[in-house]
């Protein structure tokens, strides 16, 4: 630990300026969008022409009567029995064409017009228009048989149910062509705009959940899909105006934003590595007292819990978030949090508008735009989600590519320790059946030869010279034949092998007798030249032991394939011969022949160890058996043989 600080001091001094540089640019754009905020606010939305507009009004509320200017604000908060009306006169001309309109570009809460007596439009029957966060504009045509020519009566109705005071903005009376472009811009920016983020945020929602199902072990994408999907809820479900069976449960979604806004907090301190806080379930109090409030009072006062209680909430999630998105941007530098840093001052920027145009601390047209401005949040946390699923997608195209490159070089080593190897097991296989075959030669023909010097060197021509002599040669023939290709067809092998066997027996006047089974003997890819020495020389020391000390007329072979318990094919030889038997003893070793045969019978056991096969060996007075089970599957080396 004392030796790691000297080396990673440095690098966090390097990188402290670094973070310094980012976050004091951050804070600079952090006014600069505030600036540009306001001056984008203060444009006006697109009006009509200015002389169809209509402000004087006599209003009769709480039953006096006074003369107001609109846009104007009610003293009254609640007010659906006997609401505020606004009694004022339009001239119409009489002889223009086309029809004419009456535009009310806004208003809280609803809203009924009536010219020369006659009702031309209920807001009331527009949930959509009823909501003050939408900022609903309304225009309705007036029927020509109800225009006058010259002055005409027009009187407003506002209905207001809080939890704000009422508004009535100034609105405008005058052919519908000239009236009707402004209403459609208003309801595009308005209402058709919250629309579509609002089906924006749905489908985030649900992209999230999907997240979250997939990756379970980061619950921020399930918290964030939950405040999606409560923001969905509050921006499709209507206001209730009348009890229905849905009423509060609208009241309680409508109520909402505290809630949202406390899961979008959670989301933030979960994505950006915060450790949750002991009491953060806290956070989501003052949103539960208005859900709460909104199940179990009546509509006044869920409108008021929202107002006193929910309105503040929001905004002190907001500037949490905002330092804890800026902290973000201190430690991790990255896009995610600017973006949503700069979408979190927009959206403070407005909530701080709304919430002083409800306190009319500054004028206001009361164009409520926190909702609205929320969406660029929405936007915010969609492009830093995608931004963060590119570069993940970076980096493991990056990885592969890397991994692409590794398993290349690996693969070229591979293949060069392959061929190193390949070489050593050829050189290695090679000392090997040089050695074996140097072997065989030593204990075969090493000892005839070392016969046929000893007999020559004692001078005695009736020393048995010539027998030694063919037996060298006998012994040489079988490693040379050892050695021929046979594919791993034993058959073969045998059939030279019964040849010279058959020229062995023929001076002693004994009949070789050959019974082969259909099969035959299975086919051994993996038969080695070792493999058929000793098979034929232990054949050989079989049918040697007959001539010798059995003094057999008659020896038979027999060659057959067999099935063991197991299911599998193995090759069996057999060689049975008459004459002189033997008696064996309990370690399966000649107890009546003489030492030679002894030993001889050691050898020819050995040499069936060696190459994994089963020897068994049956002897009476009627003659002797010698049965050879071969293996199915030669062994690749003879320490097979224990």
């Amino acid at each position: 630990m004392t030796e790691a600080a000297p080396t990673t001091a440095p690098s966090g001094r390097r990188r402290w300026p670094k973070r310094a540089t980012l976050l004091m640019q951050y804070l600079l754009l952090q006014p600069l969008i505030i600036i540009l905020c306001l001056v984008v606010l203060r444009i006006p939305p697109p009006e009509p022409p200015s002389r169809y507009l209509v402000t004087d009004f006599s209003l009769k509320e709480n039953d006096a009567e006074q003369r107001v200017t609109l846009p104007h604000f009610t003293a009254s908060r609640h007010a659906m029995n006997n609401p505020p009306l606004y009694r004022g006169r339009f001239i119409w001309p009489g002889g223009e064409q086309g029809a004419w309109s009456v535009f009310l570009p806004r208003f809280t809460n609803g809203v009924e017009v009536a010219v020369n007596g006659v009702v031309i439009l209920d807001s009331r029957r527009n949930p959509a228009a009823n909501r003050p966060d939408r900022n609903t504009p309304e225009i309705a045509v007036i029927p020509a048989s109800l225009l006058r020519e010259g002055d005409n009566d027009l009187a407003i109705r506002l209905f207001i149910w809080g939890p704000i005071r009422g508004f009535l903005d100034r609105l405008y009376v005058g052919p519908d062509a000239q009236l009707r472009p402004s209403y459609d811009t208003r309801s595009l920016l308005f209402v058709t705009l919250p629309v579509v983020f609002s089906a924006w945020q749905a489908i985030l929602a649900v992209i999230l959940g999907i997240m979250w199902v997939m990756r379970r072990h980061e619950p921020a994408y399930g918290v964030l899909a939950a405040a999606m999907a409560i923001g969905v809820g509050q921006a499709f479900f209507q206001t209730p105006l009348e009890a229905s069976a849905f009423s509060r449960l609208n009241a309680i979604l409508i109520s909402a934003a505290p809630l949202e806004s406390a899961f979008v907090l959670s989301f933030a301190l979960l994505f950006f590595g915060w450790k949750w806080p002991r009491y953060g379930w806290l956070i989501f109090v003052p949103g539960l007292v208005v859900a709460a409030t909104g199940l179990v009072g009546d509509a006044k006062l869920s409108r008021d819990a929202f107002l006193f209680v929910g309105a503040p909430a929001v905004g002190l999630y907001l500037i949490a978030l905002a330092l804890i998105v800026g902290h973000s941007v201190w430690r991790r530098q990255d896009a995610v949090s600017f973006m949503l840093g700069c979408a979190l001052t927009i959206v403070l920027t407005c909530w701080a508008l709304d919430l002083l145009s409800v306190l009319q601390v500054v004028p206001s047209r009361r164009i409520l735009l926190a909702r609205l401005s929320y969406s660029a949040m929405l936007v915010a946390i969609g492009a830093g989600l995608t931004w963060r699923f590119a570069r993940a997608l970076n980096q493991v195209d990056g990885f592969a590519a890397r991994m692409v490159t590794l398993v290349r070089e690996a693969e070229g080593k591979l293949k060069a320790s392959f061929v190193r190897e390949e070489e050593r097991a050829r050189a290695a296989a090679l000392a090997r059946e040089r050695t074996r075959l140097m072997r065989d030669l030593h204990d075969g023909l090493g000892g005839q030869l070392v016969s046929i010097v000893a007999l020559s060197e004692r001078g005695n021509a009736d020393t048995g010279i010539g027998d030694a002599a063919r037996a060298a040669l006998k012994d040489l023939r079988l490693v040379i034949d050892s050695m021929d290709d046979i594919g791993g067809d034993l058959m073969l092998a045998l059939g030279s092998w019964r040849e010279r066997v058959t020229a062995q027996l023929r001076p002693h006047d004994i009949a070789l007798g050959r019974a082969v089974g259909p099969q035959g003997l299975p086919v051994h890819p993996e038969l080695r030249p070792w493999h058929v020495i000793q098979i034929v020389r232990l054949l050989d020391e079989a049918v040697t032991n007959a001539v010798k000390h059995a003094e057999a007329r008659r020896i038979t072979v027999s060659i057959e394939t067999i099935t063991d318990a197991q299911g599998l094919a193995r090759g069996r030889i057999t060689i049975e011969y008459d004459g002189r038997g033997f008696e064996l003893a309990p370690n399966a070793e000649a107890a009546t022949a003489g030492p030679h045969a002894a030993r001889g019978l050691r050898n020819m056991r050995s040499r069936a160890a060696r190459c994994g096969a089963e020897l068994e060996l049956t002897s009476d007075a009627g003659g002797t058996r010698v049965r050879l089970t071969l293996p199915h599957r030669f062994p690749d080396s003879d320490a097979a043989a224990g």
